[in-house]
């Protein structure tokens, strides 16, 4: 079965073919980190607009990547929430527009849903059940995959994501949008020890994460350091940073996988992609003696297979959607 999937939550525009949601035959990704670079962080009207421009070339491209024809493909696919709300409802009208023309079942996929897929895609032998660890630009959540189509939320944060840390910390210590990767090379040499941030615990609720400390904590130590005219090590700032957010989120997830006497611990995210985090994951789940399934790079972030992954197994559990499918901004996994 042939799906081709539709992304565009936030700042890229992609599209997808997937066979039987395991099997990528083209990706086709458009990033507009650098034009959202300039104002710090991503631009709603204007990730809106290149939407718009975007999503009808790439997706001719993507079906002549693939070798197919129109008439080849199953089912349409789309990403419908949460997200930014008018760069949702691009993708999402595109794809209704293209399941009618094509006469072909359209099927809405959770975002976040989705990243878990980009692991079937990366690891053929990955079933549920598993404990996902998705971590995001807006989402950190704690999530037991009961099955494809079955979750369920254990923890989250109760209010920034790590990713938007990330990019706060990049922004205060003058590294470009988005901070992610600035972050992880600047923190190369640097001493995580140099520097002391608080972890939060939320009381009675032992895999929820609060990440607005982090951030405050991050700004407050060098506006404070500016007053005094004091130097900051930066890179030693950027290692102690991200160390706080991987001792945030790699204890709660190794707790909640003993809990729930899961072998299988998945991450997916576009902060998956942090090398101290995937290291800090690789060496914890080996001491724990269970198996860790880690994306590669480029099924972190954003993308279209992982929507067209995951569609393929909300269409075997009959989910479709009409004409009257609308986008949301925020909705539960």
């Amino acid at each position: 079965m042939k799906i081709l999937a539709f992304e565009s939550t936030c700042d890229e525009t992609a599209v997808a073919v997937v066979e039987d949601g395991r099997k990528i035959l083209t990706d086709q990704i458009l990033s507009q980190a650098s034009l959202h670079a300039v104002y710090g962080g991503v631009v709603p009207e204007i990730a809106s607009r290149c939407h718009v421009e975007a999503i009808s070339i790439l997706s001719q491209r993507a079906i002549e990547a693939a070798g197919i024809g129109k008439k080849d493909i199953d089912a349409v696919a789309v990403s419908y929430a949460p997200g930014l709300i008018g760069a949702v409802l691009v993708g999402v009208n595109f794809a209704k527009a293209c399941a009618s023309a094509l006469g072909i079942p359209l099927i809405p996929v959770h975002h976040i849903r989705g990243h878990i897929a980009a692991n079937y895609l990366a690891y053929p032998e990955l079933e549920p059940p598993f404990l996902c660890l998705a971590i995001s630009g807006g989402n950190s959540l704690l999530v037991d995959v009961r099955d494809y189509t079955d979750m369920k939320i254990l923890g989250c944060t109760r209010d920034d994501a790590a990713g938007e840390c990330f990019d706060k910390t990049a922004r205060v210590l003058g590294l470009p949008y988005p901070g992610g990767r600035p972050i992880e090379e600047f923190s190369k040499g640097g001493d995580d020890t140099k520097y002391v941030f608080p972890t939060a615990h939320v009381e009675g609720h032992p895999y929820d994460m609060s990440f607005s400390g982090l951030k405050t904590a991050v700004i407050n130590l060098v506006h404070n350091a500016e007053q005094k005219g004091e130097e900051i090590d930066r890179a030693s700032l950027a290692a102690s940073f991200t160390k706080a957010v991987s001792d945030s989120l790699v204890p709660r997830t190794m707790q909640a996988a003993e809990a729930l006497g899961y072998d299988k611990i998945v991450v997916a995210g576009g902060v998956a992609a942090n090398a101290r985090i995937r290291a800090d994951f690789k060496r914890e789940a080996e001491k724990a003696g269970r198996r860790l399934f880690i994306p590669p790079l480029k099924l972190c972030g954003d993308n279209g297979a992982m929507v067209g992954a995951q569609g393929y197994y909300e269409y075997l559990a009959g989910v479709r959607a009409g004409s009257d499918l609308n986008a949301y901004a925020t909705m539960e996994i």
